[in-house]
């Protein structure tokens, strides 16, 4: 195998570690705050997905919840990153109350013949989010990047990210169909005792 697919190979697994060990920080630390706070806590579930142009290809996406990393990921080569439409940020207990959501995507410029020029430039959204967690439910806190502006608009000024943010109650198990007398066990049916032989 040539050297420098190894190398990127061993980057990759690099970066999924460190991915990792984020999210696992990020988690430790929302636990301790929750459990602390006591109460039953609340959930977040966070999604990006991509819905950037041709002309632009994302090499770079961090995400971060109330100042700790809980997700990044690169691709300084621009060959598989901007393939993956959706990305899953975040999902675990956060303590309730107000939590802060920053994020930053990097995309590098693409396009063919007179437009080629655009492959040495990159182009930087950010996003600043502050939304407020319900004890007891999930936040689903749905992102996505986007191109804003029309035609008109400068390539500069078109990276953008947006977030639409819902709350979830959470799903209630299905109920076991109720016994007509819990705790107890039917008893058999009584059988008629047989009728006594005529003359006896």
């Amino acid at each position: 195998m040539p050297t420098d697919v190894r190398m990127r190979r061993l980057q990759q697994k690099t970066q999924a570690l460190k991915e990792r060990a984020w999210q696992l920080k990020a988690r430790l630390a929302l636990l301790k705050e929750e459990t602390l706070g006591g109460g039953v806590g609340a959930n977040a579930l966070i999604t990006h997905s991509n819905d950037m142009g041709s002309s632009f290809r994302l090499v770079k996406l961090i995400y971060s919840l109330d100042g700790t990393q809980v997700f990044a990921r690169t691709d300084d080569a621009a060959e598989s990153l901007y393939k993956t439409k959706s990305f899953d940020i975040f999902s675990g207990p956060i303590a309730p109350g107000n939590h802060s959501l920053t994020a930053v995507a990097t995309y590098r410029g693409h396009g063919y013949g007179v437009f080629e020029y655009l492959q040495k430039y990159t182009f930087n959204a950010k996003l600043s989010n502050q939304f407020t967690s319900t004890e007891g439910k999930t936040s689903k806190v749905e992102c996505k990047g986007f191109e804003k502006g029309g035609a008109a608009t400068p390539m500069e000024k078109r990276a953008a990210i947006e977030c639409k943010v819902t709350d979830m109650a959470p799903e209630k198990p299905a109920a076991a169909p109720a016994s007509p007398n819990p705790g107890t066990t039917p008893l058999p049916a009584p059988t008629a005792a047989p009728a006594p032989a005529p003359g006896k």
